[in-house]
């Protein structure tokens, strides 16, 4: 193992443990105080606008237009499943207690008022297509905290975890608008669009496919099975998948292509069904081809490296490490940390950066975007590891 991604990662947990899990967002914005007083959310442009500044701009406003630190549903989850990998390789108390916290504050923060458990973000939300309020829940955040919770349920048997990423597919199959076509089912985004995000979708079949490991209800394998098929048909035949079905939607990226490899292959681990291994290889060997340059650098999209996210080296390491390719990848998964520990991660604080876009770093330390994807990412590299030794 990497004694420099090791102290890396440590520096990492003490910053994330010192401001209790809480932060702020790339997107959070719109909850500027100055912003509601002003009225100005009331108006589409004002609300893209507002939040595309506070997104894009190196200087970190938010103090100055009273945005507070606040706890992520998704971000939390992506820290719990961190936190149980730690467990797996060492049995702390420590860890075991931030496991407990960190699934009874998911379960203290979900969306009331749905079909079953649910979570969204702890924003307000706006993108070209649609606005999306405060706690809407959507099929992503609530697939990464019920998996989370079902790796604490293993941890901990504590059926409350269980119990409410089970009550999670209630969600998912009948507060979600589906569209069919001939090769199956899309879930939407959330309740609130009939986006076909395909990566999204999958995120819900690997869910369902989980639970179905717990309960054996044939109905939640039928409806992933489904979605799956719609998502694997609309992939090229080089393996690539674009973003989702609408015109705007075109481009091929690094870590949404992560998910999709690894929601399949879950899909298939708990399913026991093999159709998709050719989706999976095509689409695996498209990934490691398109998205990490020689020297560890990770791009964003196939055909340019900027922005560098640190998205894309996190879930590197997640979807290979899902995708039982670690042992074989795992050089360019330490070069790809290194390269980001050095030019992304902060050395005296170590918290780690948003992107770098054409050399200019935005350095703003983003709780769930940045501390949580890399202490998740990094957790399923330390875990690989460990695993590898016997």
């Amino acid at each position: 193992m990497d004694k420099n991604i090791v102290d890396s990662f440590e520096k990492l947990r003490q910053y994330c443990e010192s401001e209790n899990f809480r932060g702020w967002d790339p997107y959070d914005g719109l909850n500027s105080k100055v912003f509601q007083a002003l009225q100005l959310n009331k108006v589409k442009f004002f609300r893209l606008a507002w939040i595309q500044f506070f997104k894009r701009s190196p200087i970190n406003f938010r103090k100055l237009f009273l945005v507070d630190k606040g706890y992520n549903p998704k971000g939390l989850g992506l820290f719990l499943t961190a936190y149980c990998n730690l467990y797996k390789i060492d049995a702390k108390d420590d860890y075991l207690e931030i496991i407990h916290f960190l699934a009874d504050k998911i379960i203290e923060v979900k969306t009331s008022g749905y079909s079953g458990a649910c979570w969204g973000y702890n924003f307000d939300w706006q993108s070209r297509l649609e606005f999306m309020p405060d706690k809407t829940p959507t099929i992503v955040a609530t697939s990464f905290v019920s998996y989370a919770l079902m790796d604490a349920y293993d941890i901990t048997q504590d059926k409350n975890y269980l119990d409410e990423a089970i009550s999670s597919c209630d969600f998912v199959l009948n507060d979600l608008n589906l569209t069919y076509n001939d090769d199956g089912l899309i879930f939407s985004y959330s309740p609130l669009d009939e986006m076909q995000v395909y990566n999204a979708s999958l995120l819900g079949s690997r869910l369902l496919s989980r639970v179905y490991s717990y309960t054996k209800d044939e109905k939640l394998i039928e409806f992933a099975k489904q979605s799956v098929n719609a998502c694997c048909a609309v992939q090229r035949e080089d393996g690539a998948w674009r973003f989702g079905a609408d015109k705007i939607q075109t481009w091929v990226d690094s870590f949404h292509t992560g998910y999709k490899l690894e929601s399949i292959s879950e899909y298939q681990k708990y399913s026991g069904d093999e159709s998709y291994k050719d989706n999976i290889e095509r689409g695996l060997k498209y990934y490691m081809e398109n998205f990490f340059l020689e020297d560890g650098t990770p791009k964003y999209y196939d055909n340019k490296i900027n922005p560098i996210d640190i998205h894309c080296p996190a879930e590197f390491a997640t979807a290979i490490y899902r995708l039982g390719a670690f042992s074989e990848n795992k050089v360019l998964i330490e070069k790809t940390l290194q390269w980001t520990i050095i030019k992304m991660q902060n050395t005296n604080k170590g918290y780690f950066y948003y992107q770098i876009n054409s050399g200019v770093p935005s350095k703003i330390p983003y709780m769930r975007w940045g501390q949580a994807w890399m202490m998740y990412g990094m957790s399923f590299y330390l875990l690989g590891n460990e695993e590898g030794k016997s």
